[in-house]
């Protein structure tokens, strides 16, 4: 997905940076070049991670509860994210990784027993084409795909994968504040990932967000409480949204783990604003991990960290109490 705009000058299409890409040099994700006007993935195939997860790591909490999905990822990102959890492999400069075609993968998946396969860890918008034609073997077989993104991705690419992904979860970091954005992750506009969460929502692709609170650099509750308002309008107010707690990390060391509190107060705001199922993340244990009817408050599904401990909801996606329609996906063989 890219354009000859000069000569052998070349502009790329799938993430929002747009990057015009001279000769011999590569984009800002790292594994995209122009070699003699024609522009490569240089990671196609080469997987850097690849592992069966629970559905719930990603987080995805309506989608197949307490399914496996078979992860992957190669080197690169279009985000520098100062707090990057996965940065041995999102900011490295080699191209590093093992050939697994998309063949392999989709074996891999079902040798250990997953219903699906996510493109997680990494950003996939920037190893788009091996995820497509990874998915679309997927979908042979019977599996479900899901991105797990920052969402920095053009409408173009949207349109491409859209007919073979089945759910996203798209990552907020500080609130969505454009000034975080900037300092922390050296991105531009957090304007095209609202652009992109209302396509993958016309595609009827199922969405989770997820917001990083990161402590007094991005945790305010004002910028929340605008996000979760946003949602609310564009994406319904039964999307599913996950406040995760801030750990120190990689170039950010100095900054302390989320408070508890800014969790619990995260979640206040966003049922003010009308989301129905609001939970918190990497807070093993606590009641935000659960899902409770909206109506009755009824205990739907009870989780510990990524695993889930009971299940309380009918084969039609239903309230066992009141008999509200929750917006959950699955099989019953699930």
């Amino acid at each position: 997905m890219w354009d000859n705009i000069q000569e052998k000058n070349i502009q790329c299409k799938l993430c929002a940076r747009r990057c015009i890409i001279y000769p011999d040099k590569i984009g800002f994700c790292r594994v995209r070049k122009n070699i003699d006007g024609t522009l490569y993935s240089l990671n196609y195939g080469k997987a850097c991670a690849a592992h069966a997860d629970p559905i719930e790591k990603k987080p995805l909490f309506h989608f197949h509860p307490g399914t496996k999905t078979y992860s992957i990822a190669t080197v690169g990102c279009n985000f520098r994210c100062k707090f990057c959890c996965n940065w041995q492999i999102s900011q490295e400069n080699r191209i590093i990784g093992t050939d697994l075609p998309p063949e392999k993968i989709v074996k891999l998946a079902k040798d250990h027993n997953c219903q699906g396969i996510s493109y997680t860890y990494t950003e996939p918008t920037i190893f788009l084409e091996y995820a497509y034609d990874t998915a679309k073997q997927a979908k042979k077989e019977g599996l479900y795909n899901t991105f797990v993104t920052n969402g920095y991705m053009t409408t173009d690419a949207i349109e491409v994968m859209a007919p073979y992904l089945d759910a996203a979860t798209v990552d907020f970091k500080g609130g969505a504040d454009q000034g975080f954005y900037l300092k922390f992750s050296s991105v531009p506009s957090v304007k095209p990932i609202f652009e992109a969460l209302k396509a993958m929502k016309h595609h009827n692709i199922h969405l989770e967000v997820t917001n990083l609170v990161v402590p007094h650099v991005g945790d305010s509750m004002d910028k929340i409480r605008e996000l979760c308002s946003w949602i609310a309008i564009n994406l319904g107010k039964e999307t599913p949204m996950h406040f995760l707690r801030f750990h120190p990390q990689y170039d950010a060391p100095d900054i302390p783990m989320t408070p508890r509190e800014s969790i619990v107060n995260a979640r206040r705001i966003a049922n003010d604003e009308g989301l129905l199922y609001v939970y918190a993340g990497n807070l093993p244990g606590d009641m935000g991990e659960n899902t409770y009817c909206p109506k009755c408050q009824t205990r739907i599904i009870e989780r510990w960290g990524f695993s889930i401990t009971s299940w309380n909801m009918t084969n039609d996606a239903s309230c066992p109490s009141c008999g509200t329609p929750l917006p959950f996906i699955f099989n019953v063989k699930d």
